[in-house]
């Protein structure tokens, strides 16, 4: 990079010092023509006051001839021209030989404004001239002068060795800075390789210090910032293992506590030391209820991996709220009786765009968790409203209340507050967990308080539109 950007730049001074020399060649060639015309005007307003212009042409002729000392140039010419372009003396040529001069650039402009100037080849002379006209002040005649011009080339080889020296100083000049500059990119960037290097798998421990490029200083802050980033998806992989490790092996403990049950009850039946025909219902019952349980743990594990498989297909359709609320209360009737709870819910008519199944689990499991873990004599509010583009879920109870060490626990698979109470009540474990991904599912929200012997609330809001989501 270092010598790339010493090459662009030397390319860059090059380029500079070539169109600066084309500039001035042809700026310098202009005034030098400028400068020469005017003093040569000078000289011909001088001619003109000399000139008695009440004699023949004859005369007129040997008094040019006679002027041409006053040239100080044995090249230049001096013509005397009518106002009509026709020749009255030449200092060099036979007036009555010359063409008419009235279309010339240098006289046209002399008889327009008083005086001109113009350069070509002369073909008398065989030579490139200058030749300058102004317009008498004692006469209808221009007067004009032409002296060899030879432009900047005059001057060249004088000036060579100046600006061959001057250009060599500005080459080194610009390439020691060149250097520099380029040594203040690389240096920063070089100072980032390394630090980068230094990295062992600890990604947040880069640190670089600010330097004077914003744009090198952009690239400092993005480098650490992927740092960051990286340790922060290093971490979160690190968790979702463990989560995945304690998945499988508390999946593997509750799916083996209802094997081991059906095993042995199974194993007393196939003995036959078992003769009491009621006795034998009530093992029958127990398989049969483990067996239920097992395949609840089942379907919520299925559950949980279709939510978090988003490409999986869901079927969405209008789903009526109240409806959907009222088989969820008629079905937990039973259930809030036995734990003496009573259920009270106030609910809009609203209609979302859902998954039937989907939204019957999170209604279920959120009024199913506070029956179970109330007191007897506690009651729920289940409330549902609509808020903007939004459906708000609220469930509320009045029961024991979560531990604040465990609110950011309880949506986690198999994670239980109270590990007794949990398996006396029943349960997969995994309510809370399939609440959230559903609610995660919709790209919805969900938030939780609580107090100790005072209660629990959980808020859920879902957009009504899929396409919303």
């Amino acid at each position: 990079m270092r010598k790339a950007v010493l090459g662009k730049f030397v390319l860059v001074l090059l380029a500079a010092l070539c169109i600066n020399s084309v500039i001035f060649y042809i700026s310098a060639s202009h005034l030098l023509m400028q400068t020469t015309a005017q003093s040569l005007i000078y000289t011909l307003r001088s001619i003109d006051n000399l000139l008695d212009y009440g004699q023949s042409d004859q005369e007129l002729l040997k008094q040019t001839e006679n002027l041409e000392d006053f040239t100080e140039a044995d090249e230049s010419r001096l013509t005397l021209i009518r106002g009509d372009g026709t020749v009255a003396a030449d200092s060099d040529a036979e007036a009555g030989e010359m063409d008419n001069h009235l279309e010339r650039e240098e006289v046209s402009r002399a008889l327009e404004s008083g005086e001109g100037y113009a350069t070509r080849w002369s073909e008398t002379l065989g030579q490139e001239m200058l030749y300058a006209a102004c317009r008498s002040q004692h006469s209808d005649m221009v007067l004009r002068l032409a002296v060899p011009y030879y432009g900047m080339s005059e001057f060249l080889p004088m000036l060579f060795p100046a600006v061959i020296i001057s250009f060599l100083i500005a080459l080194g000049i610009s390439f020691i800075f060149s250097q520099r500059f380029a040594s203040s990119i690389t240096r920063p960037l070089q100072e980032i390789s390394r630090e980068m290097l230094k990295v062992r798998g600890d990604y947040g421990d880069l640190h670089f210090r600010k330097y004077k490029y914003s744009e090198i200083n952009v690239i400092a802050d993005t480098t650490m910032k992927m740092s960051r980033n990286v340790k922060e998806y290093l971490s979160q992989i690190e968790k979702e293992k463990q989560i995945r490790q304690e998945f499988f092996s508390n999946a593997s403990h509750e799916l083996k506590t209802p094997i081991t049950s059906i095993q042995g009850y199974a194993e007393l039946l196939e003995s036959g030391m078992i003769q009491d025909e009621n006795m034998k219902l009530d093992f029958a019952r127990r398989i049969k209820k483990e067996a239920e349980n097992m395949t609840g743990l089942i379907n919520d594990i299925l559950m949980i991996s279709r939510l978090e498989a988003k490409d999986a297909e869901v079927v969405f359709s209008s789903v009526r709220i109240s409806v959907l609320l009222d088989d969820i209360l008629d079905s937990l009737k039973p259930l809030a009786a036995q734990c003496q709870v009573f259920l009270h819910a106030d609910c809009q008519p609203i209609t979302i765009e859902a998954n039937p199944q989907q939204m019957k689990e999170l209604l279920n499991n959120l009024i199913t968790n506070a029956v179970k873990y109330n007191r007897p004599g506690g009651q729920v509010w289940v409330q549902i409203r609509e808020q903007g583009d939004a459906m708000v879920v609220r469930v509320k109870d009045n029961g024991m209340g979560i531990p604040a060490d465990s609110l950011d626990r309880i949506f986690e698979r198999f994670y239980r507050v109270d590990k007794g109470r949990s398996r006396k009540q029943g349960g997969t474990g995994l309510g809370l967990s399939i609440v959230k991904h559903i609610v995660s599912f919709y790209r919805g929200t969900i938030r939780v308080s609580s107090e100790i012997d005072k209660g629990s609330e959980f808020v859920v809001e879902l957009p009504l539109n899929r396409e919303k989501n």
